[in-house]
């Protein structure tokens, strides 16, 4: 009897422990659990350039906070790209309710790639320009092509969106892509591998269906993972990572 009091009492602690970021996350305004996604924005938040204007090859990388109360825990990503004197810019990224609707989850769509997520402005990852870009957009591309789970979806714990980025970003290690702790899903492979790179490319991962594993990275840092929900420390980066809250620390440009 004492055992089982003990192993309820380690399991509340690990449920409060995992919880504290998100509660912290809505208590201190970085999501909002509320709101109607018909009338939310979906307008550009003004971060990525004028296709007019700047006519280099362009490839960027995005994440805002999920809507509703997927908020508290997770941002949403998505991949866009610019072909040199292209008009438009092209994002993909894989959304749920397409998934549930249309029986494929992959969105790919022309224009400004900076939308607001339902209100949620988004930050970019990553933000690569010059004539060497364009065959790293074949790169991107192919990868999009090639996403093992393009006939399913699960919000938790993958494959979901932050699972097509990572695997965006592991087939074109060039991108540097170091995904945020929030980005829930990041660190699903699938039922039959357990080992992979990192998102960056600069270390490996152990993963068991997204749920535990750990992660070690130059760009990372070292992450834990617990039923989905990541702690880390970037001492390269000078910040530590929380579920949540995400990544706490020094300022790091795209």
């Amino acid at each position: 009897m004492l055992g089982i009091f003990v192993s309820i009492r380690r399991l509340a602690l690990l449920v409060l422990v995992l919880l504290t970021g998100p509660v912290v996350a809505v208590a201190g305004g970085l999501a909002r659990v509320d709101g109607d996604w018909r009338t939310a924005s979906r307008e550009s938040a003004g971060i990525a350039p004028d296709p007019a204007l700047v006519t280099e090859p362009i490839v960027q990388v995005y994440g805002a906070r999920a809507f509703g109360w997927r908020g508290a825990f997770a941002v949403h990503t998505w991949v866009a790209v610019k072909r040199a004197n292209a008009s438009s810019f092209k994002t993909y990224e894989v959304i749920g309710w397409r998934y549930w609707h249309n029986g494929s989850p992959l969105s790919v769509r022309e224009g400004p790639p900076d939308r607001k997520w339902f209100g949620a402005v988004p930050e970019i990852y990553v933000d690569l320009r010059g004539p060497e870009i364009e065959s790293l957009i074949d790169k991107v591309e192919a990868a999009v092509k090639a996403y093992p789970f393009m006939d399913t979806y699960q919000t938790w714990p993958g494959p979901n969106s932050n699972t097509f980025t990572a695997s965006i970003a592991r087939a074109a290690p060039e991108l540097g892509l170091d995904l945020p702790p929030t980005a829930i899903g990041k660190d699903y492979l699938g039922i039959t591998r357990f080992v992979a790179s990192s998102p960056s490319g600069t270390g490996f991962q152990v993963s068991v269906l997204g749920v535990l594993g750990f992660m070690v990275g130059l760009e990372e840092g070292l992450e834990v993972n617990v039923l989905g929900l990541s702690f880390g420390l970037d001492p390269l980066g000078l910040a530590i990572k929380l579920p949540g809250i995400g990544r706490l620390g020094a300022e790091r440009s795209p």
